[in-house]
């Protein structure tokens, strides 16, 4: 197992893309925070499976966007698992607005939460493993979005933002031992498409991608347990992409 002993920090962990990667670190032997922060049952859910594979789990409710907020969240992982060596930076919002119709308050919701809050907690969780003379692992999650995207001009400039910000933090965190680096997914089999789309509206997309389906959360939880680990240690301030061939940039 290749995060054996290790402890990692998931962000929006109760469910899809979150939920994934929380299972995959524990499958690999981390012991994980379980970030959340309005369903308390889904947590607890995926804590109970995440001991089922002998691993540790503890709940950690929070906003991201609140550095008061991130800060408990990050002691309390530190004080109940051991230790921090991952972070991911998961936790992410997208209502779609219209550019004409985006009102002050829709821009400030989305790059609170997807920007801002991911700068809060990694930069907390920076200051734990330096503190603790520990060499880490930070992973953001951007988007294929990046490229362009209608009614998400807010979430395309948080993601955006996400990339570059990576960057910065790489060569900044590089002398510590941390690494840092990004995931931009493309469409991934989650609730929010399934909400917004018709079984066969899904099927039409996943042929519309060069692989043929659309992503799987294990898809882009593989590539996450790989930057977190040993395999990646010479890897920082990238981007990788996993969407299927849809956008090769």
């Amino acid at each position: 197992m290749r995060l054996t002993g290790k402890v990692a920090l998931v962000t929006g962990a109760q469910q899809g893309i979150g939920r994934g990667m929380a299972l995959a670190f524990a499958r690999e032997g981390a012991d994980v925070g379980i970030n959340y922060l309005d369903d308390r049952r889904a947590a607890e859910r995926l804590a109970a499976e995440i001991g089922g594979l002998g691993r540790r789990a503890t709940l950690l409710h929070g906003d991201v966007a609140h550095a008061d907020q991130v800060h408990s969240m990050v002691a309390g992982v530190v004080g109940e698992l051991g230790g921090l060596d991952v972070l991911v930076n998961n936790a992410g919002v997208f209502p779609r607005v219209p550019f004409l119709e985006m009102k002050e308050s829709d821009w400030d919701f989305v790059l609170d939460v997807n920007l801002k809050g991911s700068f809060l907690c990694a930069q907390a969780a920076a200051r734990a493993m330096v503190a603790a003379g520990r060499p880490g692992a930070i992973v953001n999650i951007a988007s294929s979005a990046i490229r362009g995207k209608a009614l998400g001009v807010h979430y395309t400039a948080s993601k955006g933002g996400i990339v570059a910000m990576t960057r910065s933090m790489a060569l900044e965190l590089a002398p510590h031992g941390i690494r840092v680096n990004a995931i931009a997914p493309g469409l991934t089999d989650t609730a929010q498409p399934r909400y917004e789309h018709d079984e066969a509206t899904l099927a039409e997309l996943g042929r519309a991608v060069p692989l043929g389906r659309m992503a799987q959360p294990d898809d882009i939880a593989a590539v996450a347990v790989f930057l977190a680990s040993e395999e990646a240690r010479y890897i920082t301030g990238q981007t990788l992409h996993v969407n299927g061939g849809v956008f090769m940039p």
